[in-house]
């Protein structure tokens, strides 16, 4: 609870939840935001407290009054029962399948995860003695063909990584448990102000902090939370390996949880402006966003979802790879780099074809995916349509 009031954050609606959640000015001599606490050693005061770890706190990577803030606030938002802090989404993804997988188990994978994911599934888990079969993300209730006796884990991801595929996440949510599974899920794109993951029937979310949270480029950060049936096991996970989040690090996840919502809002409005507009661009074979009506799971996305952030994908008329880079090379406000999130324009190509193996990846066409930051629009606008320029002067001199 914070200073100003008597109630939790979850009492509130979402844009003063952002503000009050994990804060207590009182407890911080009245300032407004909780320190950066930096530290490993927990002094007690007798020997009789040291041996019976008698405090509130025992151990810097047991948590600080500044992880607790945040785990409290990723909590009440999400409405999970604990959430654990990591150095980054990919850890968060690790500590999440760690925590409810075992040697002997089977584990189902959607295709469109996120690509460093699906290579620590089939590495790491494997080597380990996980077995991960990968599904359509379109398979919905039809998982059920594909579960065995020790099939443990579904891991989802809605939408999908780059192709934005959406999942049926209920429907997979009663297959796997029906089955005695958990159901785990990435839900970085929608956040849980977009997509409340354990209403609707998810285990364990992940989300990587790095992304919306932070918003400003600037940090690396996973949160993994739970129900009430999986948390007891993700703590346990998350405290015999100490894969701590760093205190500056959470500190400006806390600043950025602030402004997080206005930030969502203004990023959903902008990235589906683009989208409208670039659907009408003759350069353009088909726009992957799933709160545009013209997609293929629109309509999962209008009964499940509560919003949509500023990341999507293109996919571009045939041609050469030379024109594709003279448009990306020259561009000015959208820069060419990975993640995504921040108050900047980004903008990278992809394709999936390489990796996919439940399904195929044939988009027709060269595809991009756009982060849409927090410029104005027309300026965006403007840049994508030099861009786009540049295509047509290289493709003919092709």
């Amino acid at each position: 609870m914070t200073a100003h009031s008597g109630k939790d954050a979850g009492a509130y609606r979402a844009r003063t939840r952002v503000v009050v959640a994990g804060r207590n000015p009182a407890a911080q001599h009245g300032f407004v935001n909780m320190p950066p606490f930096r530290g490993s050693t927990v002094i007690y005061p007798t020997m009789d407290d040291l041996l019976h770890r008698r405090g509130r706190f025992s151990y810097g990577t047991r948590g600080t009054p500044t992880t607790e803030a945040l785990e409290g606030a990723g909590s009440d938002i999400a409405g999970a029962a604990g959430t654990a802090l990591v150095p980054s989404g990919l850890a968060a993804c690790v500590l999440a399948l760690t925590s409810c997988l075992k040697a002997g188990d089977h584990l189902l994978v959607t295709d469109s995860v996120y690509r460093p994911t699906r290579n620590f599934c089939d590495t790491t888990l494997k080597r380990f003695g996980v077995e991960t079969t990968y599904y359509d993300p379109l398979i919905g209730a039809g998982i059920a063909q594909l579960m065995r006796q020790n099939s443990k884990v579904v891991f989802a991801e809605a939408p999908g990584s780059q192709t934005f595929e959406m999942q049926d996440i209920p429907a997979l949510a009663e297959v796997a448990h029906a089955r005695g599974a958990a159901l785990l899920m990435d839900n970085t794109w929608a956040t849980p102000f977009f997509f409340p993951p354990h209403e609707r029937g998810v285990d364990v979310a992940i989300e990587a902090g790095t992304k919306y949270l932070g918003g400003h480029s600037d940090l690396l950060l996973g949160l993994v939370s739970a129900n009430a049936d999986y948390w007891p096991r993700l703590r346990q996970t998350f405290d015999s390996m100490a894969i701590c989040a760093g205190p500056e690090d959470v500190f400006l996840a806390l600043r950025g949880l602030r402004t997080m919502r206005l930030r969502l809002a203004e990023q959903e409005g902008a990235g589906l402006e683009m989208a409208r507009w670039l659907e009408k661009r003759p350069e353009v074979r088909k726009v992957l966003h799933p709160a545009l009506p013209s997609f293929e799971g629109h309509a999962l996305w209008k009964r499940d979802f509560l919003g949509a952030s500023g990341l999507f994908s293109i996919v571009l008329n045939p041609v050469p790879q030379a024109a594709i880079a003279a448009m990306l090379d020259g561009l000015q406000l959208f820069g060419m780099g990975y993640s995504w999130g921040g108050f900047e324009s980004l903008i990278i190509p992809f394709h999936c074809g390489d990796y996919r193996t439940a399904t195929k990846f044939d988009p027709g066409g060269p595809c991009l995916r756009l982060q849409i930051g927090l410029e104005d629009v027309e300026d965006l606008k403007a840049d994508l349509d030099a861009g786009f320029d540049r295509i047509g002067a290289a493709a003919k001199a092709a």
